[in-house]
């Protein structure tokens, strides 16, 4: 019997003791969830100079979602960060240059990460472009040459879809979810659903969250130390210099032609991707600009 209440006893001190302890620190802890949720969470959001409507309830939590799913791609976003700074300077002239909202350079960064991917439909480049509609906007693609791997003449390429979009729907952030759903898919469901507003339509699943992951990109890659990357601006990657060799005829041969200019066949596709081949077919006599780095090789 001395036993059993020994155990209760013990058992009671125990049970105030704990909800004493959390009486006492709870609130300490809630304050300081909540100090963390609100410093992190933006306040305010546009997407090239159109807000974000926080305040509707579906808008907020899809935002939260992109956010938290691109804070905790680590890897992902370190290398987008890291891309940026030898990406972007080629990317926002030539945004500037067309009347583009710089905000769409984020749009490149969802598409492929900065780098030169392919997808499983055949999109391919820093931009994504399809093999039709990159011929639609301008840029040659063959398996000997390929420009939607070519940075500066696929940004001028995306740069003339945005106008369009633009022209079309006579808003930036439905330009960009054009981009991921098509003019004619959005311009459907606007008809369909009566409704013009991006954040008021809705789409399929990729295309709704698609301003949404643009969103979240561009406010981690303006505010990384506040989202936990603080990287140093000597691990940044960096573009090398070049000079830029005009060539209006064939070469039968890029790898002596690589050692021609000091380099290799390696360096030279890293630097010329739009290259597909062991050689540039050329019976026009177009015009191409191969770039040479100075260093860094």
């Amino acid at each position: 019997m001395k036993l059993i209440n020994k155990f209760t006893l013990l058992f009671t001190v125990i049970f105030a003791s704990g909800i004493f302890i959390f009486a006492v620190a709870n609130p300490e802890e809630k304050e300081n969830l909540k100090k963390e949720s609100v410093s992190v969470f933006p306040v305010k959001l546009d997407f090239a100079g159109e807000e974000t409507p926080l305040k509707i309830s579906d808008v907020k939590e899809r935002l939260d979602r992109e956010l938290l799913v691109n804070v905790n791609l680590h890897a992902s976003t370190i290398l987008a960060i890291k891309r940026a700074n030898r990406a972007f300077p080629v990317i926002e002239p030539i945004l500037k240059k067309n009347g583009i909202p710089d905000d769409f350079k984020y749009l490149a960064v969802i598409e492929s990460g900065l780098v030169n991917v392919v997808s499983p439909a055949g999109a391919r480049g820093v931009w994504q472009f399809m093999p039709e509609t990159a011929k639609e906007r301008k840029m040659e693609v063959n398996e000997n040459v390929d420009e939607r791997y070519d940075l500066e003449k696929s940004t001028e390429a995306a740069c003339s879809y945005f106008l369009s979009a633009k022209g079309k729907f006579g808003s930036w952030t439905l330009a960009a979810a054009s981009y991921n759903g098509g003019m004619t898919g959005v311009n459907k469901q606007i008809d369909l659903q009566k409704v013009s507003n991006y954040y008021d339509l809705l789409l399929t699943e990729e295309t709704s969250r698609y301003v949404f992951r643009i969103l979240a990109l561009k406010e981690i890659m303006k505010n990384p130390v506040k989202y936990g990357f603080a990287i140093a601006p000597e691990d940044l990657y960096g573009a090398l210099p070049t000079k830029k060799i005009e060539i209006d005829s064939s070469i039968t041969d890029l790898a002596s032609f690589a050692k021609s200019q000091g380099i290799n066949y390696k360096i030279l596709k890293i630097h010329n991707p739009w290259l597909r081949e062991t050689k540039l077919l050329n019976d026009t006599g177009k015009k191409y600009q191969i770039e040479i780095p100075l260093k860094g090789y």
